[in-house]
């Protein structure tokens, strides 16, 4: 029996239109360096937070991808989970199997918020704890139907609610985990919001130098630095110089990262 969990956050692909600039643009925002790895039909460039992979940048697949930040959750039965994609109204786009890494398949929630699903061969990679500056922190999903989406994402992926936070007008925003700590959070985005889809946020040891760097590189703030509730933390939404959308999560100017 696979001892692959269900359900964790396991490999984080940038797919951008100039992967020198992003390269770049992203190795001075968050540390990270990069790898290449040849076992595949063609080189595949790793990010490295340190000697740890944490995801992949590539070229845009096809002109119908749009440039973006796609997160891949791992499961240890993918025809399984896939069969419970479509049972709960989501959708089937494309899978593929790469020798000593796994199967996988690109998915859409039946709000058409976009995802992967990951059956890796070896080792899961990805953590369901605390991160580490380097490693991605949180995982937010805006949609127009979060009692819909969770009602999806709970079934095929078994996540368990967190908690959640009262947004007023917006609603209610639903924390969901696979264990003790949440990974992330399921709200009704705003009506100016102008499109569904999964917001991935990177640990960075100070939020409001990244923002800087961000614009000093050519990005975009978005929103923020602003505190995270209940905490010393703070958060920026932004846009990097290929207007791909990413946060950044760190700790208070001058404090450190946990």
């Amino acid at each position: 029996m696979s001892d692959t969990p269900l359900g964790r956050f396991s490999w984080h692909e940038l797919m951008t239109t100039d992967l020198d600039a992003a390269r770049d643009f992203y190795t001075k925002i968050t540390g990270w360096g990069t790898s290449m790895w040849d076992g595949g039909e063609k080189p595949y460039e790793m990010w490295m937070n340190g000697e740890m992979p944490v995801g992949g940048l590539m070229d845009l697949p096809s002109p119908d991808v749009p440039p973006c930040w796609l997160a891949y959750i791992s499961t240890p039965d993918i025809d399984g989970t896939l069969a419970k994609v479509k049972e709960h109204g989501g959708a089937v786009h494309g899978e593929m199997a790469v020798p000593e890494v796994g199967r996988f398949a690109v998915i859409a929630d039946p709000q058409g918020g976009v995802i992967a699903v990951l059956e890796p061969e070896g080792e899961t990679p990805g953590h369901d704890g605390v991160a580490e500056p380097g490693q991605f922190s949180w995982h937010e999903l805006a949609t127009t139907d979060a009692d819909g989406a969770w009602a999806f994402y709970s079934a095929v992926f078994g996540w368990t609610e967190a908690g959640q936070m009262d947004m007023g007008e917006m609603g209610v925003y639903r924390m969901f985990g696979r264990g003790a700590h949440p990974l992330g959070g399921i709200f009704n985005g705003p009506p100016e919001m102008p499109a569904v889809g999964w917001l991935l946020y990177v640990r960075v040891p100070d939020a409001h130098a990244a923002a800087k760097t961000i614009v000093e590189l050519g990005g975009r703030i978005l929103n923020g630095p602003m505190e995270v509730p209940g905490g010393d933390d703070f958060i920026a939404h932004c846009m990097d110089a290929q207007g791909i959308a990413f946060a950044v999560h760190g700790s208070a100017p001058g404090g450190e990262g946990e």
